[in-house]
């Protein structure tokens, strides 16, 4: 309320107040609707130009940051009821869809449909997309990876097999 009306200097100087009493540091421009719950808040960071809905729960060490040093937008949006676990980061102008969890330690820097769970660094959906055919597969490149990888160590197999096999008719 007071960066929005100009006070700048006297609304840095309570949020750093209660950083120090609380450990939760709160940027003044941040906005923060009813019902949001800080549990075990110490080291919890949240950016200038962050947005968190409505009945969202933010666990111990769990930072909205920013990216760059830009005036604009550079802090995430986090719909309704969205829970962030412990230590979770999440970095830049991205959007958590209402009913988004972020599992402990996660790292998330690009969007997440609402309903959805993610884990993982970088955070990755694991529950809450559907995989139907009218719905397009969100890529993930972990997963691509192990394919590419097995698809190659079964080639390579395929070739010691039939490398094998001239070796014995050649001895013959």
């Amino acid at each position: 309320m007071l960066w929005n009306t100009g006070h700048r200097r006297w609304a840095r100087n309570r949020s750093e107040r209660w950083r120090h009493k609380t450990g939760i540091e709160i940027h003044p421009g941040a906005r923060i609707e009813k019902g949001v719950f800080i549990d075990h808040g110490m080291g919890v960071v949240i950016g200038e130009t962050a947005e968190v809905g409505e009945g969202c729960v933010l666990y111990q060490g769990v930072t909205l940051g920013g990216t760059g040093k830009e005036k604009q937008k550079r802090h995430p949006t986090l719909g309704k009821n969205v829970v962030a676990g412990a230590g979770a980061k999440i970095l830049g102008n991205i959007n958590m869809g209402d009913n988004v969890k972020i599992g402990a330690g996660s790292v998330v820097v690009k969007d997440v449909p609402p309903n959805c769970t993610v884990v993982g660094v970088p955070g990755r959906i694991v529950k809450g997309v559907e995989q139907s055919s009218n719905r397009e597969r969100l890529p993930d490149p972990l997963v691509e990876m192990l394919v590419d990888m097995q698809r190659r160590i079964e080639e390579l197999e395929r070739t010691i097999e039939e490398t094998d096999e001239e070796n014995k008719r050649g001895r013959k």
